[in-house]
Order: C-alpha cells, then structure tokens, then sequence
C-alpha cells in the first residue's frame, strides 16, 4: 500500500522562493556587515532603501518597508538589523495580510537606546508591543551596548517572537566582528524550513 501524503501539510518555505528584504539600521549596513554579505549571496535578495540613513524618520522608513513588500512579486521574508527591526515592527501592521511569511529581527536597540541619539526621530520609541502577524525570530545578544538582553527578551515575548541567544556578540554587526556571521546564516536556514 502506498503511502498517503499528509492533509493540509505546506512545504517548507526555500530561500529562492521568496524575497529576502533587507532591513538595515543607523547609517546602513557598511560592505563588511553581514547583511550586505548575505544580500551579495542570496539571490532573491534586496535591500530597502530608506530616504536618510544617517537622521532616520519612522514615517520615511515605515512607508519604505511597506512599499517594499507591497512590490513584491514572491512571498516575503524580512532581515532587519537594529533600528530596523524597530521600523519593521512599526510597519508591521500595515503590511498585506499572508505576504510576510516571516521576519529574522537581530539586536533591535531598547528604547532608551533610540532615545539617546539625537539624530533618530523619537517616534521610533516606544517599539510596538504587538504581536505581529508574521513568525519571527528574534536575535538577542548578552553584551549589545544597545539593549538588555532581558529587555529584548520581553520585546520578543511581547511581539509573539522566538528568541535565540546569541551569547556575549555585541551589536552583532562589522565592529563585533560579525562580517559574515554563519552562525546567522545557519539560524536563518533553519528558521526559513519552519515557515
């Protein structure tokens, strides 16, 4: 007797399926910094370009985000960074229903964080505390400057996001020596076969 395929069962989510959005932080994410490496390697991948990386305004980078995803052509998988995560959860809610599979968020900055630099627009923080429509997969770091690892644990609680622990990393970027990061990719990987 034949084996009968399991009802309802989807197949995994590939990378190559999707469109991989890039969500960089303050000042973009330099050539040595995993996300322009990640977007130089993965074909399906873009970044969103924000109006001003270096005085970053939430409406300019919220709409960004959300006219990235509505031009897309594949189902969309978001990587954010830093303050990007934090754009990515204001936009969150205005992204088309079913079109963000999943979004891999690494070392969103606290709150106080963004509050402490002139140049980001305060309407930034708070970051929104709901649950987002989407799986995502949080990265927190035990050694960030930018967020208590407790405090993104609440954030990822908060937004119904998996947390992983990525140690004593840093800010997880090209300064804590995170140019290409497999460790990301690997998790990446792994989190793409869950949706």
């Amino acid at each position: 007797m034949g084996r009968c395929p399991r009802l309802n069962q989807v197949a995994p989510l590939r990378i190559s399926d999707a469109e991989i959005l890039i969500i960089a932080g303050l000042g973009d994410s330099g050539p040595g910094h995993w996300q322009a490496r990640w977007l130089a390697k993965l074909s399906t991948a873009r970044r969103v370009d924000m109006v001003s990386w270096e005085k970053p305004v939430l409406g300019q980078w919220r709409q960004a985000i959300i006219d990235a995803v509505e031009r897309a052509q594949k189902p969309v998988v978001c990587v954010a960074h830093s303050l990007g995560c934090i754009a990515l959860a204001h936009a969150a809610p205005a992204l088309g229903a079913g079109k963000v599979r999943g979004a891999l968020m690494v070392t969103p900055p606290s709150d106080e964080s963004i509050e402490a630099v002139p140049v980001i627009d305060p309407g930034f923080a708070p970051c929104p505390r709901a649950p987002l429509a989407f799986p995502a997969l949080i990265v927190a770091s035990r050694s960030d400057p930018h967020a208590d690892y407790d405090a993104t644990a609440a954030l990822a609680a908060a937004l119904g996001a998996r947390l992983t622990d990525a140690g004593h990393s840093g800010h997880i970027n090209a300064e804590s020596g995170h140019g290409p990061w497999p460790e990301g990719l690997l998790s990446f990987a792994g989190f793409m076969r869950g949706l």
